[in-house]
């Protein structure tokens, strides 16, 4: 999709412009496996991914490993049919392989370069395209292969055109220094939220430096800031959905989690949006980050948060937002751009 409506930022290098927000395809890969969101709706799945994109989102992430395959299938079931120039840009990831036979198993970190040669071609046929737009390693391997290897054969799959850009997902500033020397990073994936905001301090800093685009996932924590979640939700999360073993989801932390999403209400209501697009703009207000991925089950909480793909937090709103996290201590991190190691760095311009 060459064009669209709202604002666009530059991925890095790669010549791709990309709509500050973008479609995540975690959740809709279902329940059974060992990360899963609990059982969904393949055909609202599909109707919220068809429904971003009519409103003018640019660009979908997914990976291998959501649903162990089933989110990139339904994926590219959603393309299917639509023109190119009404076809988003595609991103997935690879290096998490599971067991059929187990699908409840954690997935195995796996970077050996015949194994990632031979995810790229399952996860292009599963998403029904040519070329991946972007392709990221999920985690560092824990199979013995080293960055450098797994980092080259990612590189070896852009120069043979297989996709077009290549990045890493949840690797630290060292990884990235490692892979920079083989050949550029054009994208890194971390997580970031107003909770979790560890990325702010190192990464970053290091990828504005670099001219590395920033892709961050879970700008709502999961749910936790979007103002629909309550103590009574997280008691009731099925068993096959991860969160309900997530420590941000219980007890205390659950407690100053819910606060932090009321204190952004009086944000959300002078910019006349929801506390969920307020979520995904504090993490947009970051100098270095370039989008947000945002998932949805349907088209309505696609509605939900699409308002922040054209939402700017002033310096008011964010040391507003900073003074409640200051004040409570809740999650860990810098708690706005004013305070980010090193970063003399003004707030994005409107």
């Amino acid at each position: 999709m060459s064009h669209t409506s709202f604002p666009t930022r530059p991925l890095g290098r790669t010549g791709m412009n990309i709509t500050r927000i973008g479609f995540g395809a975690w959740a809709i890969g279902g329940g059974g496996w060992a990360a899963g969101w609990g059982a969904q709706d393949d055909a609202d799945s599909i109707a919220a991914i068809r429904h971003a994109v009519a409103r003018g989102i640019n660009w979908i992430d997914t990976a291998a490993v959501y649903g162990l395959g089933h989110s990139e299938e339904l994926v590219g079931r959603a393309l299917k049919g639509m023109s190119a120039s009404e076809r988003p840009y595609v991103f997935t990831k690879c290096g998490m392989l599971w067991d059929k036979d187990r699908p409840t198993a954690p997935p195995r970190r796996v970077g050996a370069a015949r194994s990632i040669q031979a995810e790229v071609d399952a996860s292009l046929k599963r998403l029904g395209v040519e070329r991946i737009d972007l392709y990221q390693m999920h985690w560092p391997a824990g199979d013995g292969t080293s960055l450098e290897e797994y980092w080259q054969t990612l590189l070896d799959l852009k120069q043979a055109g297989k996709v077009r850009a290549v990045g890493l997902s949840n690797h630290n500033v060292a990884q990235l220094e490692d892979s920079e020397r083989l050949g550029h990073v054009d994208s890194l994936q971390p997580p970031f939220s107003a909770i979790r905001r560890d990325a702010a301090a190192d990464l970053l800093p290091w990828c504005a430096q670099h001219e590395t685009g920033v892709i961050v996932y879970s700008p709502m924590q999961s749910g936790l800031l979007t103002g629909h979640f309550s103590e009574a939700r997280a008691a009731a999360l099925p068993a096959d959905d991860w969160r309900s073993r997530n420590a941000e989801f219980s007890g205390d932390n659950l407690r100053r989690n819910l606060a932090l999403a009321d204190a952004l209400q009086p944000v959300a209501e002078r910019h006349g949006c929801t506390v969920a697009a307020t979520a995904i703009a504090w993490t947009l207000a970051w100098p270095g980050v370039t989008g947000a991925i945002v998932g949805a089950r349907g088209p309505a909480q696609v509605d939900g948060w699409l308002g922040a793909a054209s939402l700017e937090l002033d310096g008011d709103d964010m040391a507003e937002i900073a003074a409640f996290i200051e004040n409570t201590g809740v999650g860990t991190g810098p708690s706005s751009p004013a305070r980010q190691a090193g970063a003399d760095l003004p707030l994005r311009e409107a």
